[in-house]
């Protein structure tokens, strides 16, 4: 068992044996967390705050209002001290030091390995639910369990009551910035905390990519309940996670709990297109001509990744190589009917630079945009692309007939 400061905790006098004595007795006791915060905070001689993994406030000990807010808002004088359990972060303590009756460094570290057993022995019982939960919608959204009978029983289980319908919504956070701790539950934590006050037993799992990826089981009777949820989860993890671009997207409605695969892919789908065209929240059945690729990704994904590697896998991999922008040319000229002059101008370059764009896409791939039959297939590779959730290449345009080399791009104030 150890810990781990993020600040170094200041030098100051240590404890006294009756403080020490009060903290012990809270904790065998089995007087609760906030009993022991309190007792933690006699022997440190200061404010604290104890936050479990996922950043859930366990416990508070402050001497006011304002005090708290300063703990909880993390600001200037307040040292953080993570909570560990052999090799595992179990949560964080926080407390403000007041000029000299600041805690030692041996202190802190005691009194926090002390409070690590007693947050892991008070919150393991939740965490196991919530990876059992978890663990159930994995299982069914990648078809691990297919009877409806097996569904419903297991569905119960984690207290998810789906027989009178249920849907899925899948949020993505992806993070600016390096994160401490284990954001990805934190996100997890906000969603579960947003979709069970407005659907009763919601159930998710979270990821472990880049992105914090959290897909949600939502027992609803009516998809108007899948919308409200949707919205306010979007919301919701604006609000709470500075720093972060969020995508919500959700399925139809599936009445019979064989359909949750079905709806897992609707809304992977959904968020896949959202998050390729810049979209908060999604809804599958606004996702238009896209959703005719549904099949396709549900039952044979390798379909469309073959039809993607035919038409715009190419021009992605020059992109790549080159820092050129042949993928959102291709883009602006389907938006823009195949017209060359509205395109050059919504790339911000020269009509020249377009059309030497053009016929690089042309010897790339094989396939003449300027053709019905090219714009179709080109068009399609697009949609198979972002389906896919593959994400084009970015970066400054480099090529023959642009100024200097590089292509003007849109400022703030244009």
């Amino acid at each position: 068992m150890a810990t781990g400061s993020k600040k170094e905790a200041k030098a100051a006098p240590s404890a006294d044996a009756g403080t020490l004595e009060a903290l012990s007795e809270a904790i065998e006791s089995g007087a609760g967390l906030p009993a022991v915060a309190r007792a933690a905070a006699k022997v440190l001689r200061t404010s604290v705050a104890v936050i479990d993994r996922s950043s859930v406030v366990l416990a508070v000990a402050a001497a006011s209002s304002s005090e708290e807010s300063k703990l909880l808002g993390n600001g200037d004088g307040v040292d953080s001290v993570e909570l560990r359990v052999a090799d595992a972060v179990v949560g964080e303590l926080r407390f403000r030091t007041k000029g000299e009756a600041a805690s030692s460094a041996p202190l802190a570290r005691m009194v926090s390995a002390l409070l690590a057993l007693e947050v892991e022995r008070s919150r393991s019982g939740d965490w196991a639910s919530d990876e059992a939960a978890g663990e159930f919608v994995g299982a069914v959204l990648e078809r691990r369990v297919t009877d409806r009978g097996d569904i419903v029983a297991r569905a119960a289980e984690v207290g998810a009551e789906i027989e009178g319908g249920s849907g899925v919504i899948t949020a993505r956070a992806h993070p600016h910035v390096a994160q401490d701790g284990d954001w990805r539950a934190r996100v997890l934590t906000v969603s579960l905390r947003v979709l069970r006050t407005q659907a009763q037993g919601s159930v998710a799992v979270v990821g472990n990519g880049d992105a914090a990826e959290v897909n949600a089981l939502v027992p609803a009777a009516d998809h108007k309940v899948l919308v409200r949820a949707a919205k306010a989860l979007s919301g919701e993890l604006r609000h709470s996670l500075q720093g972060f671009s969020i995508t919500v997207a959700h399925s139809r409605l599936a009445q019979d709990p064989v359909d949750l695969y079905r709806a897992g892919k609707e809304a992977l789908l959904a968020a896949n297109v959202a998050e390729a065209e810049g979209m908060e929240v999604l809804a599958f059945e606004d996702t238009g001509s896209y959703r005719l690729l549904l099949p396709a990704m549900s039952e044979d994904p390798s379909e469309l990744e073959r039809f993607y590697s035919e038409t715009v896998a190419p021009l992605s991999a020059y992109d790549e190589q080159y820092a050129t922008e042949l993928v959102k040319t291709v883009e602006a000229y389907l938006d823009n009917d195949g017209n060359v002059t509205p395109t050059a101008e919504t790339m911000f370059t020269h009509r020249h630079t377009i059309r030497y764009r053009l016929e690089r896409v042309r010897d790339l791939c094989g396939h003449d945009i300027s053709s019905t039959e090219g714009r179709e297939k080109l068009g399609l590779g697009l949609k198979a692309m972002r389906v896919l959730g593959i994400a084009p290449p970015k970066g400054p345009a480099m090529e023959p007939g642009a100024k200097g080399g590089k292509v003007r791009r849109r400022t703030a104030s244009e």
